[in-house]
Parts: C-alpha cells; sequence; structure tokens
C-alpha cells in the first residue's frame, strides 16, 4: 500500500499538547517575579493534590542544567505551561489591574466627597477647622495606624490587601488561579516584602484620594465665593490664633498665605471676613492640606516604592521546603551535584550510529508496545538505528533519557494499529517527536490472517492529525535512511 503522508513531517507536536518552542517563547515574556510567582504555585498545588505527572519536566530541568534552584524553577515553570497555569497567571493579572483601577476610581470619588463635605455649598461660611478635620482627620487617623502597625507587626493594611486580592480573584474568574494568590504571599512574606507593597498600595490610594480632594477644592475656591469663621464656647480666641498660625508655618515657607492675627480674630465675628482674609484663610487651608496631607503620602510612598525595587532582586526559592528538598534527589543526581559531567561520546549505539556529536544526526527506528505475532526489527539500512520496543515505563525512561542528549535527525515509530489510540500512547508519541528533528509514525499491517479495524485505523488517522504528526501505512525505511521516500 503506498505511502500516506498526512502533513510534513517537521510538525512534530500538535496543538492538543503544546509545543516545546512555544513554551520558551512564553517563559522569555516572564519576569523574574512572574517564575518564582509560578513555581511556588506549582508547589502549593502539589501540596494540596499530590505530586504531578513530571517525568519530561524533570528531564528538561536537568538538560537545561544549573544550580537547584534554577532546575527547580525550569520544572515548574514547564509545568506550568502544560496545564494552564502560566495562562492563567496572565488571567490573573489583568483581574489584578482590573481591581486597582476600581480601587483608583473610589479614591478619585472618596477624595472629591471629602472636598465636597470640607467646604460645603458656599450658602454657609465654614468653620476652618471643621473643613480641617474632614480633609485630613481620617487620613492622619489612618497613617498613625500604618504607622503603629509597621512598627509592631510589619503588616499592616492586610485588609485592603486582602480586598484587592479577593477583587482580582472575582475578575480573574478562573479555577486555575486557586493557588497563584497564597504562593504570592508565601513568596513576598519570605522577604517580608509584603509591608512594602502593602504600604505602596495604601499610601498611593490616599495619595489619590487626597490629590483630587485638592483639585476639586481648587475648581470649588475658583467658582465659589466661601467665607471662613472659626466657633469656639469654652476656648480662648488666642488658642485659635497660635493653632493656626503654628499650622501655617511649615505652608508658608512653600509660599501659601498664612491669615494674621488680626485676621484669625475677625474670622471668629458673626460678620462676613473681608475679601483679604477670605484669599487668605483658602490658601491656608490649601497649604495645611499639601503639608501635612500630599506630602506625607507622597513620600512614604516613593519610600514603599524604592525599597520594593531594591528587595526584589534578593527574593528567591527557600530550598529548605520539604516541597523543594524532595526534587533534590531527581534534579541533582549525586554524579551531577559532585561536578562529574562526562562528555558527549561519539556514538549512541541504542540511538544512533552517526559518527559526529551534532545536536540532531542519523534515524532511528522504534516499536511501541508491539506483540510478539511479528518479526522485529525489519531488516535496516546500516544508517538507521533500532531502538527496540518501547514495552515498559523503564524502557520508554531510558530512550526519552538518551534522545534528550542524542536527538535523531529521523525518528520513526511503528505502532500497532490493531490497538487503541489511548491518550498514554499519543502524549508519548509527541514527547518522542519533541526529542527528533523530524518524526513519522508508521502504522503496521495486521498479521497474515487477520485485518484491521477501518474505525480503529479511521482513529488513529484522526488522532495523528491532530497531533500534527506524519504517518504512512508501509515501512518508511528509505525516508529513514536518506530523507526523501
Amino acid at each position: 500500500m503506498p505511502a500516506r503522508i498526512a502533513k510534513p513531517a517537521g510538525r512534530c507536536v500538535g496543538y492538543a499538547l503544546g509545543s516545546f518552542d512555544q513554551w520558551k517563547l512564553g517563559v522569555t515574556g516572564l519576569t523574574d517575579l512572574d517564575k518564582r510567582w509560578l513555581t511556588e504555585a506549582v508547589r502549593l498545588r502539589e501540596e494540596h493534590a499530590g505530586a504531578l505527572e513530571d517525568q519530561e519536566a524533570n528531564r528538561r530541568a536537568r538538560q537545561q542544567g544549573g544550580d537547584l534552584a534554577a532546575r527547580i524553577e525550569h520544572r515548574a515553570l514547564w509545568l506550568a505551561e502544560r496545564d494552564g497555569l502560566r495562562a492563567a497567571l496572565g488571567r490573573w493579572k489583568a483581574g489584578a489591574r482590573l481591581a486597582l483601577l476600581a480601587l483608583l476610581l473610589l479614591a478619585v470619588l472618596s477624595g472629591a466627597g471629602l472636598a465636597f463635605a470640607g467646604l460645603g455649598d458656599g450658602q454657609r461660611p465654614v468653620n476652618v477647622f471643621w473643613a480641617l478635620g474632614s480633609l485630613l482627620g481620617l487620613n492622619l487617623l489612618m497613617l498613625l495606624s500604618w504607622a503603629l502597625g509597621f512598627a509592631l507587626a510589619g503588616d499592616h493594611g492586610a485588609s485592603l490587601g486582602r480586598l484587592w486580592l479577593w477583587l482580582s480573584e472575582k475578575f480573574a474568574r478562573d479555577a486555575k488561579a486557586a493557588h497563584l494568590a497564597p504562593a504570592l504571599l508565601v513568596l513576598l512574606q519570605r522577604q517580608r516584602l509584603n509591608r512594602w507593597l502593602l504600604g505602596l498600595l495604601v499610601h498611593g490610594l490616599w495619595l489619590l484620594a487626597l490629590a483630587s480632594a485638592l483639585v476639586v477644592m481648587l475648581m470649588l475656591l475658583a467658582t465659589r465665593r466661601y467665607g471662613f469663621v472659626w466657633e469656639t464656647t469654652i476656648l480662648d480666641p488666642d488658642t485659635f490664633v497660635g493653632l493656626t498660625q503654628a499650622l501655617g508655618t511649615l505652608p508658608a515657607l512653600l509660599g501659601f498665605s498664612v491669615p494674621d492675627a488680626a485676621m484669625i480674630r475677625a474670622s471668629g465675628a458673626s460678620q462676613p471676613a473681608l475679601e483679604l482674609a477670605r484669599q487668605s484663610w483658602a490658601g491656608w487651608m490649601l497649604g495645611v492640606l499639601v503639608v501635612y496631607g500630599l506630602l506625607p503620602r507622597l513620600v512614604l510612598a516613593a519610600l514603599c516604592l524604592w525599597r520594593w525595587h531594591s528587595a526584589r532582586r534578593r527574593l528567591g526559592l527557600d530550598l529548605n521546603l520539604p516541597g523543594y528538598s524532595a526534587l533534590r534527589d531527581v534534579l541533582m543526581p549525586s554524579s551531577e551535584r559532585l561536578g562529574v559531567n562526562d562528555p558527549a561520546p561519539q556514538a549512541l549505539p541504542e540511538i544512533t550510529r552517526s559518527e559526529g556529536d551534532a545536536p540532531a544526526e542519523g534515524a532511528l527506528l522504534v516499536g511501541l508496545e508491539l506483540d510478539d505475532q511479528r518479526p522485529w526489527p525489519p531488516a535496516l539500512p546500516a544508517s538507521v538505528t533500532n531502538a527496540g520496543i518501547l514495552d515498559s515505563r523503564e524502557s520508554r525512561n531510558r530512550l526519552l533519557e538518551q534522545l534528550s542528549r542524542f536527538p535523531p535527525a529521523r525518528l520513526a515509530i511503528a505502532c500497532d494499529p490493531r490497538r487503541s489510540p489511548d491518550r498514554g500512547s499519543l502524549a508519548l508519541l509527541a514527547e518522542l517527536a519533541r526529542s527528533a528533528g523530524a518524526t513519522r509514525i508508521w502504522l503496521l499491517q495486521a498479521p497474515p490472517g487477520q485485518a484491521l479495524d477501518a474505525d480503529r485505523l479511521g482513529d488513529w488517522h484522526q488522532a495523528l492529525e491532530q497531533l500534527g504528526l506524519a504517518y504512512a501505512d508501509s515501512a518508511p525505511l528509505n525516508w529513514l535512511e536518506h530523507g526523501h521516500d
């Protein structure tokens, strides 16, 4: 029967199981924080749901080389890409940005509300100290609370952080992202980075709210006519004079106006203040808002941002955790850990008979779970190597390990189409195909006296076409020897 070629042999791996080149492309778009974040997420997932199927990931991590932390990270990133966790991270980050946008909008509206509450509609004189309390009272209380919590525990702002994480998960709407938020918290707490990230969030939101209040105040003062008074029953007027001038000392250094003692005393009367007094009080209130509201938040936000960026460079994995220490023997075999790394031999009889040590040379024929009813191997040209029959987990792992070090230029895999194309067999075919320059599946004819099931053969054709693997119904020996039919 003539050979039937479904697709070019160079397309070895289909969309169903992912492409290694696409995975490498995705990894290059990740930041160092993203890589460690995904590594922690994979560890938490394995702690809760058990160990993942990671033979190929371990093999690629060993092939990648590096220290234990680098290999653990490489393994985790491959698993994250395979299981969709990498894509879930992108959706979670998009949800986090949307949640942050909602908080920023809330801060802007809150700041505008503070300005309207402090100045009113202009129909009544503004009590300067009531207005000042409306604009800065809650901000100062929260600032003192943050400073106290930072000094004692370092995690103040956790409620706002939990709100942000909760909104992020709601906006992401991805079940695969369940371990991303806990993994981020665990990773940041290791270097106490959570205090700086939450501090940046808290101070940034308050800074935006106060800036919004300042802009709205300027608009109101520019378009409405306000009178300013102070009132008291039991305090001496000199108390207000001293307090007003004390609060105006720092704003005066920045050029804001401060009412003098006569203006302050006159504002305590029931008669409307003079026009000059209106302008002085307005400048004083703006200066107090800037100096005691915006500037402290701006300085603290800048400090948190600086500490966040500087501490991120030291962020690493805790290799003493059980989930990581258990991988040491798998990813760092004792020979590699001692520094023994033999050079690649000139030829590997089990894989290829080529003379050189190029990354992809020679041709290889292997059988997949063939029974003893048919003679094997067939007569092969001298340039084609027989890799035997894969009929056990050990033989599969041994061949995959060898192919990762010495990939052949052409690989033919003989399959018995009397068997159903189950998921495990298809996954193995794709994994073998990733280790060769070009791959072709040889669907064997039925032994004498037997016939192939047409439906089952059709299932094989459909599955191989979905994987993007070329297949032939006759022996591809000429293709193996010469690279063409």
